[in-house]
């Protein structure tokens, strides 16, 4: 097991970069402008991850016929993404001169890898508390050195907060990744909050793409549903109904909570059902 550590909040030491910078996402402009700002600001950063990713991809196979399949085949996956955020991807890829399949990739990496985890708790004053990290980075490795996982590393000058406005009003907040057009974090401001956290399952993400790819396009991604019932639930109960019944192209934890006491809940879904739905009780925190 890891040794138990203290005293790393704030944080500080060779991986720490920099406080987290706050961007506007005006959802009233087209997709191809909306993120023309913040991918000008983290171009070189972005191109850091992509880079690490295409290395570990010709790890894999040395041939390098993988990142070809990647280059060639997933700019045709784009076409098939629900709007807007194909529109989205094609504008950062432009933006940021990258690869249009690396680009499709990395915002499809939910499906692919990622581990994570998040906790909603309520005190013995009614007071809700949701928090979470983003431990991604078991498929690249370990640096010994700096005590990080390699791949967290790269991508922690890509961390961003996201204001999302429409009509010029606050609809939602993020803490996410530059250059992904989902999340994987949320808060509609007094109302409720959202994570999403890793479920490993044999029926997992690689099923999902494929059968994508082969035209059922019926389930959700991952990261796209996020945003879109931060966007459109206006309740609490209204977010739960969303996770519970859509479908998914991968398995998935959903952490919610809510803006009344008791409402918080770990909901566990297969891709297709809802397995079970969690809800807290009083001093009974829930964590994934």
């Amino acid at each position: 097991t890891e040794e138990c550590r203290t005293e790393m909040y704030p944080p500080a030491g060779p991986t720490f970069r920099s406080a987290v910078s706050w961007y506007t996402v005006d959802l009233d402009s087209p997709p191809s402008d909306r993120w023309t700002a913040l991918i000008t600001d983290k171009k070189n950063d972005l191109l850091v991850v992509i880079k690490a990713i295409r290395d570990f991809a010709n790890a894999l196979v040395p041939s390098g016929r993988l990142v070809e399949l990647v280059d060639i085949s997933l700019p045709l996956m784009v076409e098939t993404l629900p709007k807007p955020y194909g529109e989205e991807i094609k504008a950062i890829a432009a933006v940021a001169g990258l690869p249009l399949g690396e680009v499709v990739l990395y915002n499809i990496f939910y499906e692919v890898f990622t581990v994570c985890t998040s906790v909603v708790a309520e005190d013995d004053e009614g007071n809700l508390f949701h928090a979470r990290n983003l431990d991604f980075g078991i498929f690249m490795g370990w640096d010994v050195k700096n005590k990080s996982w390699i791949i967290s590393e790269k991508l922690k000058p890509l961390v961003i907060n996201l204001n999302f406005k429409r009509n010029n009003q606050t609809l939602f907040k993020s803490t996410n990744f530059a250059g992904y057009v989902g999340l994987l974090t949320g808060v509609k401001p007094n109302l409720f909050t959202l994570t999403m956290n890793e479920r490993f399952n044999l029926d997992g993400g690689f099923v999902g793409i494929l059968e994508w790819i082969f035209g059922k396009r019926d389930g959700m991604w991952m990261g796209f549903l996020m945003r879109s019932v931060l966007e459109n639930a206006n309740s609490y109960k209204e977010a739960q109904t969303l996770l519970v019944q859509t479908k998914l192209l991968a398995p998935a934890y959903f952490i919610l909570g809510g803006n009344q006491t008791g409402q918080g809940c770990i909901i566990t879904r297969s891709r297709l059902h809802s397995i079970d739905v969690l809800e807290t009780l009083l001093q009974r925190p829930c964590m994934m």
